[in-house]
């Protein structure tokens, strides 16, 4: 009976050592795994089997695949720009992801037994670092593939013959910040996701591009257009003899209003305007004038019934009426008094008949080139019958003539009148001429001519011919 006692304590003994040794050995292994620094077997953490990886290695794995992904940006369908995340100024917070990284394992060793036995899922936060001076150097739009070209409005053009509307350019100008905001966008979206992402792609929109202001479309623009090529087309040419005064686009455009919305007035004043500072520089009647005699002496007139003198209104509404029709159109201007022959304010041009009372004689020159000369008997110097000075017009010539007077009536076959009844004629009732005849025998004021002097005068002068009279 004592030998049974006895076996059974010692089994029992046996028993309770078995069982510290295996608590012993139980503790030392939960002690080495809680201190091994690795993830248990089973362990998931953000969908990666961590198991037996320390928390750096799954640092380093998990930087890794978050950092990976690249972002393309597309433009018209086509690459424009691929960037990585740490390219745009993302990278991983190795720090704060350690510390999570951690958290999860010190979490794992507090529930040690059921770790051991079930494994673990673990969901951590990757955090990313964000440099703004990095992004905004990246992402501009100087840095995507194709070259930028600027949006250019619709514009009004002129080719010289008529008005025309040079369309829009639509280009791919862009405001950065609007770039930028819309990557960003994107990017924190990526990055703020639980899992690693693959490659992504993105395409700008068209909203970002600058478009043009104005369009061909325009109604303004458009109005405008007509309303010059209403007048553009017009270019008079007023010709005073070879010089010529030309009323084309470059002059019309300064004299029309055009309104807000683009439709035109001519301001017919401006025109009155030109016209009368036309007159002041090439009317030349009542003017005071030089003349060269045929010996070089010069006579001034002060002032002279010969000459051009502009019908100022009367051109004024013709060259009105010019620019409406928009038509070329090439004249001389509207005359209130014509002379023979112009260029500029040359109203001459070496046409002209010269007498000179004192030497009784007479030079008819056409185009320069001298006709006749020839001894003439002018008027008696007295009894209002001298014969006057001055710069005069014959008018008209006629062929024959009937000359009467108070007392008197003579037939003349040429008859050429230039003042208040005086003129050049043929005087067949005389004998001679020139010398001091015209002292005692002289004319009722007219310029007496040997009959074919005044013959080759007459046929070969035209009508509004100019006459010198000096003493």
């Amino acid at each position: 009976m004592k030998k049974k006692r006895k076996g059974l304590k010692i089994a029992v003994i046996i028993i309770v050592c078995l069982f510290v040794a295996g608590l012993g050995a139980l503790g030392y292994y939960l002690y080495g795994q809680a201190n091994s620094g690795l993830f248990f077997e089973e362990t998931k953490l953000n969908g990666y089997d961590v198991s037996g990886k320390t928390c750096k290695e799954v640092l380093l794995m998990m930087e890794r695949d978050y950092s990976a992904p690249k972002v393309e940006l597309k433009e018209g369908g086509e690459t424009a720009l691929t960037l990585t995340l740490a390219d745009m100024g993302y990278t991983v917070d190795q720090m704060e992801l350690l510390s999570n990284i951690q958290e999860c394992m010190r979490e794992q060793n507090v529930r040690l037994i059921f770790s051991l036995m079930g494994g673990n899922e673990f969901e951590v936060k990757v955090p990313f670092d964000y440099d703004e001076a990095v992004f905004q150097g990246a992402i501009a739009s100087a840095k995507l593939a194709k070259p930028r070209v600027a949006s250019v409005d619709a514009s009004l053009q002129f080719n010289g013959t008529e008005y025309y509307i040079e369309p829009e350019v639509y280009g791919n100008e862009m405001d950065d910040a609007d770039l930028r905001v819309f990557v960003k966008d994107f990017v924190d979206k990526l990055t703020g996701n639980d899992r690693p992402q693959q490659d992504a792609s993105i395409d700008i929109p068209e909203s970002f591009y600058f478009v043009p202001a104005v369009t061909q479309d325009d109604a303004k623009m458009n109005a405008l257009m007509n309303t010059y090529n209403a007048y553009c087309k017009a270019k008079i040419s007023l010709l005073f003899g070879e010089k010529k005064e030309v009323v084309d686009w470059s002059v019309i455009q300064n004299w029309l209003d055009v309104g807000e919305n683009g439709e035109g007035v001519l301001r017919e004043e401006d025109v009155y305007d030109y016209v009368y500072d036309l007159a002041a520089r090439y009317d030349t009647l009542y003017y005071k004038r030089d003349f060269v005699t045929h010996d070089g002496r010069t006579i001034s007139y002060e002032s002279g019934d010969y000459g051009y003198q502009m019908d100022k209104d009367g051109e004024a509404a013709q060259l009105i009426s010019d620019i409406y029709s928009n038509a070329e159109v090439e004249r001389e201007p509207v005359y209130a008094v014509k002379g023979y022959k112009r260029n500029g304010r040359d109203d001459i041009c070496g046409n002209y008949v010269e007498v000179s009372l004192t030497a009784q004689h007479l030079w008819f020159y056409l185009d320069g080139e001298l006709i006749v000369e020839t001894d003439v008997v002018s008027g008696l110097p007295k009894d209002e019958r001298e014969t006057a000075t001055g710069v005069f017009c014959i008018p008209y010539k006629k062929s024959p003539e009937t000359l009467k007077g108070d007392t008197w009536e003579e037939k003349v076959t040429y008859w050429m009148p230039f003042y208040d009844g005086q003129g050049l004629h043929d005087a067949p009732w005389r004998g001679s001429f020139g010398g001091s005849i015209y002292l005692t025998n002289g004319s009722h004021g007219c310029v007496n001519l040997p009959a074919d002097a005044a013959r080759q005068i007459y046929e070969n002068m035209p009508e509004r011919f100019p006459i010198f009279l000096y003493k």
